[in-house]
């Protein structure tokens, strides 16, 4: 009897002990406290919206930039408020995009908007703003699309679909029977020999949704091709001794189909903030729908193993072979990598989650710990939604009307 009185007294003195040293460190930055990865979404996707987004006009800025605005940046808002169910933001920053970005005659996006030299605000055209990236329309297509599978209102899916439609007829070219996803609406009526790719902008993940609700077009096609020139793109050596990473940028020979460098000094092969984006685009398309050809072409992209494996880092800018260009880290380089991680070493990912995006946020104050640049703050949510499953497929509850392609 006095051995299990005494035994219960030590118990007691140490749970007061533990509960002790838990209260008097429960300030400490090294305590971690458990919190799920939808609160990290949640709340940073509102300190995100009162960064970035205007409330009078749904118009998301970049501070950076001299407060101008990008057609993805449009569509990176869509999708985040469209995935947590924001339709407030989701309404007002598509209004904004409908109005002051979305071209006259046709539905594809201006890419660049902000403040021009007379002080007036609108379209830069005399830099280029005009011209359309494919990679936003496509993002803003895929958005309306979840948008009518999230609340039924009839003008989403209308207007996905007219997108969808001039996404194919102004930025998709034929070669030799090969569909490709070029990098704007230029390349396709230019009269040079080559046309502008961005391997980022690929996203067999929307084709394939894509061909739901607009049929007249063979957009499975361009899934494939899309792997095809994915796959080229990182093995060949274009302008380096061999390849081992997604270029930026690359140019596609419109007779013989062929890739090569651009040769523009502001478009280079690097793998940096353009192609970063590449192994998250085509991770969630193996979560969606488990192509085997995502793991095929991730598997090549060794130099983020190595990188990760012998220095715990991953720099911000990589060349074509693998070797850092940049010394520093970046939120948005961890996000998109972390698509890489996960088809291809789960143990780690789980360290490059846990080591680099989620030591990002903050649970005291429930955002992230130092104020994230608009492109990092975008980048390491859709990396830290992508590795927990939280950025699902919207279109598997798409009402049988989206499938009508009547206007």
């Amino acid at each position: 009897m006095g051995l299990r009185i005494t035994g219960f007294v030590l118990l007691c003195t140490a749970l007061f002990i533990v509960a002790t040293v838990l209260y008097r460190n429960s300030g400490r930055a090294d305590i971690p406290l458990v919190f799920a990865p939808s609160q990290i979404l949640d709340a940073t996707w509102m300190r995100y919206r009162d960064a970035y987004v205007e409330k009078s006009s749904g118009r998301t800025v970049d501070p950076m930039r001299d407060n101008v605005t990008t057609s993805e940046g449009q569509s990176y808002t869509m999708l985040r408020a469209v995935w947590l169910g924001d339709k407030v933001t989701f309404d007002q920053s598509w209004k904004f995009a409908k109005e002051s970005l979305q071209h006259k005659d046709d539905s594809l996006f201006s890419w660049l908007y902000g403040k021009r030299s007379n002080g007036s605000y609108g379209v830069l055209t005399d830099k280029g703003g005009s011209t359309s990236a494919s990679d936003a329309d496509i993002d803003i297509a895929l958005a309306l699309i979840f948008g009518y599978s999230r609340w039924q209102h009839p003008l989403y899916i209308n207007d996905a679909r007219a997108i969808v439609s001039d996404i194919w007829e102004k930025e998709v070219i034929e070669i030799n029977g090969t569909y490709y996803l070029t990098a704007n609406n230029l390349g396709k009526t230019s009269t040079t020999n080559t046309v502008l790719l961005n391997p980022s902008y690929f996203s067999p993940h929307a084709y394939r949704i894509f061909a739901k609700i607009d049929p007249k077009h063979p957009w499975m096609k361009l899934v494939d091709s899309s792997y095809k020139v994915l796959q080229k793109s990182i093995v060949s050596p274009l302008d380096a001794s061999h390849g081992s990473l997604p270029p930026d940028w690359i140019a596609l020979n419109k007779k013989s189909g062929a890739l090569s460098p651009t040769y523009q000094t502001n478009l280079s092969t690097n793998y940096g903030y353009d192609a970063m984006r590449v192994p998250w685009r085509i991770a969630l398309d193996w979560q969606w729908n488990h192509d085997m050809r995502a793991k095929d072409v991730l598997g090549h992209m060794v130099p983020l193993a190595d990188s990760w494996a012998q220095k715990g880092i991953l720099t911000a800018t990589y060349n074509h072979s693998g070797a850092p260009v940049e010394t520093y880290e970046s939120p948005a380089m961890y996000g998109g990598a972390i698509g890489y991680f996960m088809l291809t070493n789960p143990n780690e990912a789980k360290k490059v989650y846990t080591n680099k995006l989620v030591y990002l946020f903050d649970p005291d104050t429930n955002d992230w710990k130092r104020r994230l640049s608009y492109y990092d703050d975008n980048w390491a949510w859709f990396g830290i939604g992508l590795y927990n499953n939280l950025l699902p497929n919207l279109s598997v509850n798409l009402p049988t009307t989206a499938y009508s392609h009547k206007p």
